[in-house]
């Protein structure tokens, strides 16, 4: 059941924090039990609670999914729970998902390529909704969000990420993964994948450790200047990964300074006089993925062939040295498992010799 929260304020901040086993907020009691079998009603009810406060609750896990884009749906890929994903909204390319996580995304239904319009969501025969984009209005001609009590009636639960619905209204800077971690525990949770979200929670603390026991230490002065260079959202205004995205996480962890900290945000659209004025130490070239390795670096290519040649970039120092990394945008600016592993390759590339390769 649903608590009331004021819409406004519901779709300003919400984001999945688990409290879990009637009220208890004994996390590990219920995590422990609800991964005993995903199907039955063991280690129910799991009350997961957004920023706001609002709480639901699962007497059983569910088992008709809709995702609201390729982040959920990754986390539900690799959490086992895949097979209970009957739609998505912006789904996954094809090729940016590994080996047969990338085959069963492809087969999972597209409800739209971008968000789900409000009307198919309703009717879509879900009995959970896992929504990436608490603060988006479904504009565009395809109708507002749908309201709690639309959700109710059509027997939706509605739920959400709080590591990407929550990030923008964050008070402070995310310098952490902890966020990432808590929604794959949650969805542990609810899914009855408890055990699974708890190796892959393992697996992303003892790369990030292993990182940080090798550059933790690295004076801040003396840390490299880094700029995400997000190549696919235009060249004419760059647009800048400020301190509340996931990305600027990954790139403190990895011990370099994101040359845009100082935006309170996620994201924003800057002027090339911007990174020209902090020129960085690394650029990263920031492609979507292509599908394919072949089509991949050639966008690689394509991104740093622009640096190199456009006048207002050439003359940055990273342009100049040749300082730049070829890793995707989704690992690096949407909240997953791989966020860890991107954390781990941009920190073999800045202190090379210092952080083994695996």
């Amino acid at each position: 059941m649903r608590s009331r929260v004021g819409r406004a304020t519901t779709a300003a901040v919400l984001g999945g924090l688990l409290a879990a086993g009637c009220g208890s907020g004994s996390g590990d009691k219920a995590s422990s039990a609800a991964g005993k079998d995903s199907e039955s009603t063991a280690g129910f009810p799991v009350t997961v609670t957004d920023c706001a406060g609002a709480e639901t609750t699962f007497t059983s896990a569910p088992k008709s999914i809709v995702t609201s884009n390729a982040s959920s749906l990754e986390l539900l890929l690799r959490l086992g729970a895949g097979d209970k994903v009957i739609g998505t909204g912006f789904p996954p390319g094809k090729g940016t998902l590994p080996g047969r996580l990338d085959a069963r995304a492809q087969q999972v239904e597209v409800l739209s390529d971008t968000v789900i319009p409000k009307e198919k969501l309703l009717g879509s025969g879900a009995d959970l909704y896992i929504d990436t984009f608490a603060s988006m209005n479904m504009g565009g001609g395809m109708g507002d969000a749908p309201t709690e009590e639309e959700f109710a009636a059509a027997g939706i639960k509605h739920t959400f990420l709080k590591s990407t619905a929550c990030a923008a209204m964050s008070k402070s800077p995310v310098t952490d993964l902890t966020a990432v971690e808590d929604d794959i525990t949650s969805l542990g949770a609810v899914t009855g994948t408890t055990a699974k979200a708890k190796e892959l929670v393992d697996g992303m603390r003892s790369k990030v450790d292993a990182v940080r026991r090798a550059v933790g230490g690295t004076p801040e002065s003396e840390r490299p200047t880094y700029f995400f260079f997000d190549y696919d959202a235009g060249t004419k205004q760059p647009m800048a990964v400020c301190n509340r995205q996931v990305a600027h996480a990954v790139i403190t962890l990895a011990g370099a300074r994101n040359v845009f900290a100082d935006c309170d945000g996620d994201y924003q659209q800057v002027g090339w006089e911007d990174v020209i004025a902090r020129n960085p130490d690394w650029i990263q070239l920031g492609v979507r993925d292509r599908g394919s390795e072949s089509a991949n670096d050639k966008a690689f290519d394509e991104a740093r062939k622009w640096l190199e040649s456009n006048s207002a970039t050439k003359g940055l120092k990273a342009v100049k040295e040749g300082h730049f990394l070829r890793i995707g945008s989704e690992q690096t600016t949407i909240a997953g498992v791989s966020n860890a592993d991107t954390v781990e390759s941009i920190a073999q590339t800045l202190y090379p010799g210092k952080v083994g390769r695996r």
